[in-house]
């Protein structure tokens, strides 16, 4: 049992405010929240740092970070077609594994404590990585319907679930992964829906990405992407829908309709000239929106502080309104609608109750000088660099710094020489 208190810190409530408190953690969770002196408890001194609940990266490709930088300023296709799918092509589990514990230490780093993946083959490699780091992972298999004519796939996404799902006492979550509309066909998407229905498994899918994916939808379908897989009863399982750029009103009602949580990607969708998702829209309709990093191939980074930035900047520019997307509701996009995204619950806040998922930002850089604000620091002027400690299930994933639970040499070396091997580049 792990039993402590962050004694003093300020701390950011689910309301959007802050105040000064004492949190404890009993076990795997927040058993209370107190104001004034702390005696009798192991405590961890909160003074000059500043408490949220971990951020929670809503849609990523964990390995990718073996070929961040290997091919930049693409379009989309090209970028997929030419570079990216053909050295995949060429990764063994040996290379899933190293990949996914990078990024496992860049995301503790970056004050993430929990992340959706959908890659593959072998995802148990990731599972496995979410278990040593103790890191929150919903997980999901790759489905591309083009190259799955036997199937294969999603077997092995349903031996993913039946393996996997709370695993790590309960810190690992499996969904589906159909990769897209334009790599995954309505028939095949049917067999999809129905294998996790068997199961009662949700669903992680890129969404409405490009212009060009809508265009070539109406061409081959006659309907909109979310029209096309809304007939296919993909969405009745529950739905994590990545992206979301190009929507119709129609399209928004099927979301509101189906409950479908929306992970917005701004870095990702900048870097590939995508466009900008109606984020201000959908929260307005009620949608959970969530954000996300999309791969390191693509962003370049894992840094969920600097989405959460993106995300309020890039919404007021949309907009043309500065009152579009504050930071708090930025902050809150990051942690508590990330959680409800992957379906995690009671996770996301700091209250009573909740899993001890917490972030302590160090306040004492020149960026949080003078600090009238301590959530408009974070947002619009802090690094993830401040994130000083984390804790997730209660456990303290790293502490002034330092890691706890992972070897950031020893993965750094080997991860190293996978990416040497794939794509021959120093």
């Amino acid at each position: 049992m792990n039993n402590f208190v962050i004694g003093s810190v300020t701390m950011f409530k689910p309301d959007g405010t802050v105040e000064t408190a004492n949190i404890h953690v009993s076990g795997d969770k927040i058993s209370a929240i107190t104001r004034g002196e702390v005696t009798g408890a192991t405590v961890i001194d909160g003074r000059g740092k500043f408490a949220t609940p971990g951020l929670v990266n809503a849609h990523t490709h964990a390995s990718m970070t073996l070929l961040r930088s290997y091919s930049d300023d693409k379009a989309l296709m090209d970028w997929l077609q030419k570079d990216i799918w053909p050295i995949e092509d060429k990764m063994t589990r040996h290379d899933i594994y190293w990949g996914a514990a990078l990024a496992a230490v860049e995301m503790i780093r970056g004050g993430t404590t929990a992340f959706a993946d959908m890659y593959g083959p072998c995802m148990e490699e990731v599972a496995k990585v979410v278990d040593e780091s103790g890191l929150r992972g919903s997980l999901s298999r790759g489905l591309i319907g083009f190259a799955d004519g036997n199937g294969e796939r999603i077997a092995g996404n349903v031996e993913l679930y039946k393996n996997f799902h709370g695993a790590a006492n309960g810190r690992i979550t499996v969904m589906f992964g159909p990769h897209a509309i334009y790599t995954c066909p309505p028939d095949y998407l049917r067999k999809v829906a129905a294998e996790a229905a068997k199961l009662g498994a949700e669903v992680h899918m890129h969404m409405n990405e490009t212009q060009t994916e809508i265009d070539d939808c109406l061409k081959a379908h006659g309907k909109r992407p979310f029209e096309v897989v809304a007939e296919t009863g993909l969405f009745d399982n529950g739905t994590l829908a990545a992206h979301c750029v190009y929507l119709s009103d129609d399209e928004i009602e099927i979301i509101k309709r189906k409950k479908i949580r929306v992970a917005h990607n701004p870095g990702s969708n900048m870097k590939l000239a995508s466009g900008i998702a109606p984020v201000t829209k959908l929260l307005a309709n009620g949608v959970t929106v969530a954000l996300g990093t999309d791969g390191a191939s693509s962003n370049n980074n894992l840094d969920m502080l600097e989405e959460a930035r993106l995300a309020a900047l890039l919404a007021k520019v949309d907009t043309l309104n500065p009152l579009a997307v504050p930071a708090a509701q930025a902050l809150q996009m990051a942690t508590d609608f990330g959680a409800q995204a992957l379906g995690l619950q009671n996770v996301g806040r700091l209250e009573v109750g909740c899993k001890a998922d917490i972030v302590l930002w160090d306040m004492s850089g020149v960026e949080w000088q003078p600090n009238y604000n301590p959530v408009s620091l974070l947002i619009y002027a802090a690094n993830s660099a401040a994130a000083d400690t984390v804790i997730v299930d209660g456990k303290i994933l790293m502490q002034a710094r330092e890691l706890k639970t992972l070897d950031a040499e020893k993965i750094c070396a080997e991860f190293t020489a996978c990416a040497n091997r794939l794509t021959g580049k120093a």
